[in-house]
């Protein structure tokens, strides 16, 4: 009877494992992708999609993954150490986030094009700012001195349910980049679809971390 009851723990680790895995390498891959396409260098646009693609795509997923209990690469690693190195990412992917924003901002002013017409550029400079405020607000997580008269476990769930709307906000922009005029025109349409799935497919796996972490430390309180 146990060993039944096995089975189906066991099949649901190994599909979390896979798919974490999965992710790991679609983020890594799109932004390489972009990085040959873009060829960050080249004109003032060429940094946008490389900086944004390396910010959202990847370090962002790459600091939310530390703590998967399926795919962190640093699994082993002390909470504390993981928490460190999680807000370390998030610093680098707002800073490119940051340098993406400024590149598409003074390449629209040389070309003297609009600023933030389109879903894709207010999606983005809103996500910038929620990923810099986030950051900002997980200060005190680190330096639990300045939490003083604060409950540490309700920041650590505000800063989790926020960073999950963040990172939503980063997959959302990411997927309306790739529907832009020069990402589309650049890539097949198969080459296209594989790209899309790839912060698709991120955003559910991140989802079901962050939803599963949270019900788990519920159950426990309970």
């Amino acid at each position: 009877m146990k060993e039944a009851e096995a089975e189906p723990v066991q099949l649901y680790r190994v599909v979390r494992a896979a798919s974490t895995l999965l992710t790991h390498l679609s983020c890594l891959l799109l932004t390489g992708l972009v990085a040959v396409l873009s060829r960050p260098g080249t004109s003032w646009f060429s940094w946008h999609p490389f900086f944004m693609t390396l910010a959202f795509s990847f370090f962002m997923t790459e600091a939310i993954l530390l703590f998967s209990p399926y795919g962190s690469p640093i699994r082993k690693s002390p909470h504390k150490t993981k928490g460190r190195v999680h807000w370390l990412l998030q610093c680098l992917s707002v800073c490119c986030a940051a340098l993406g924003l400024a590149a598409i901002f003074y390449n629209k002013h040389l070309n003297g094009k609009p600023h933030f017409t389109s879903w894709h550029g207010l999606l983005g400079l809103l996500t910038t700012c929620a990923a810099g405020a986030q950051s900002l607000a997980a200060v005190p997580l680190i330096y639990h001195s300045l939490a003083k008269g604060w409950s540490l476990a309700k920041l650590k769930r505000y800063h989790a349910a926020s960073g999950l709307v963040t990172y939503l906000l980063g997959s959302g922009s990411l997927l309306l980049g790739l529907c832009s005029t020069w990402f589309a025109g650049s890539v097949g349409e198969y080459t296209w679809y594989l790209a899309a799935l790839g912060p698709a497919l991120s955003a559910l796996v991140i989802m079901s971390q962050v939803s599963s972490a949270y019900m788990a430390k519920k159950r426990l309180q309970s």
